[in-house]
């Protein structure tokens, strides 16, 4: 039976501080806070479940609560503006733009959501200087906070900026993350930290037009190798509304439609992500567009059987956990 994955990298500004200002994007989070619960909304009348890979550090409510929340171990990145350690020192702690406790307690009680890792300071683990014992420390500190103020046990992680290697799945492993979202395996997706101008033209590019192999996976083949976590690959990114190309926004909607109906007809797994924060400008065409994946879902379900798991759910079914 096929299976539509949603998963949703949940990191507000750490995903970006590297590229921002402080004051640059505060109505743009302001949006994006306001736009989950609609978000949760849509999950709940559809019954779709989703994979909510949260930044740890979202998960502070304070500047004195994110400073006692420190990994023993901090990475020695060596482009310095990467390190959101140093930024906090530079410019503080703004609740607006570091912290979701209040959504992240929606998002939990929200039927079929699961709360997963982004890592925990939104670690870019093949930045030069990051640092393996860092990694480790970093996820540690990720599992410890979501127990502590969650009672959640994280078991499903994202990297950020999809960058890993081999190293870092071993790791994941040895720190109780039994599965990983992995990068599609066209070529315009390997080593993303490594991404030129061709890359990048081609995955935006491919959001519209038929660039990439098929997208939606067979779930019998999934990689379950032995020392290794579970490896969920990608399917397609959903690309935000964007006004200035109105063809092209009904364009990439036929194309993930499409792709999920191909899916549901071979039986097939499709996993579609996306940031929140994608959604914090134009929230209500956003919101549109989702509302017509999910009934679309709908039809698929009716019409084939297709499934909506969060990742953990799909972990179990193929490890054939009860």
């Amino acid at each position: 039976m096929s299976k539509l994955i949603i998963s949703l990298d949940f990191e507000l500004i750490w995903g970006i501080f590297d590229r921002v200002s402080p004051g640059q994007k505060e109505g743009y989070f302001a949006r994006t806070k306001a736009v989950i619960p609609e978000v949760l909304s849509l999950f709940r009348e559809f019954h779709v479940q989703a994979t909510w890979a949260t930044v740890g550090m979202l998960m502070t409510e304070s500047r004195a609560d994110w400073d006692q929340l420190k990994p023993t171990i901090l990475p020695e990145y060596r482009n310095k503006s990467l390190c959101p350690y140093r930024w906090i020192a530079q410019y503080g702690y703004d609740p607006l733009l570091h912290s979701a406790d209040g959504l992240i307690e929606q998002i939990i009680s929200c039927p079929g959501q699961e709360l997963a890792s982004h890592t925990f300071s939104h670690f870019y683990s093949q930045a030069e200087g990051a640092g393996l014992s860092a990694f480790d420390a970093d996820l540690k500190m990720a599992r410890q906070v979501a127990q502590q103020k969650y009672g959640q046990r994280l078991r499903t992680l994202v990297f950020p900026r999809n960058q890993y290697s081999e190293e870092h799945l071993k790791i994941c492993l040895q720190n109780g993350f039994s599965t990983v979202r992995i990068n599609p395996g066209d070529w315009f997706w390997k080593e993303p930290e490594k991404a030129g101008f061709w890359k990048k033209a081609f995955r935006t590019a491919d959001a519209y037009l038929p660039l990439s192999h098929k997208t939606s996976f067979a779930l019998s083949k999934t990689d379950i190798s032995s020392g290794r976590p579970l490896q969920l690959p990608a399917s397609r990114l959903l690309k935000p509304f964007n006004p200035s190309f109105s063809g092209l926004n009904e364009l990439k909607l036929r194309r993930v439609m499409h792709e999920m109906t191909t899916a549901a007809q071979l039986g097939e797994g499709y996993h579609l992500w996306w940031h929140p924060h994608n959604f914090g400008m134009h929230p209500k065409e956003n919101l549109a567009a989702l509302r017509q994946i999910l009934l679309h879902y709908q039809s698929l379900h009716d019409r084939y059987g297709m499934q909506s798991l969060n990742m953990a759910k799909l972990s179990d079914l193929l490890l054939h956990k009860p």
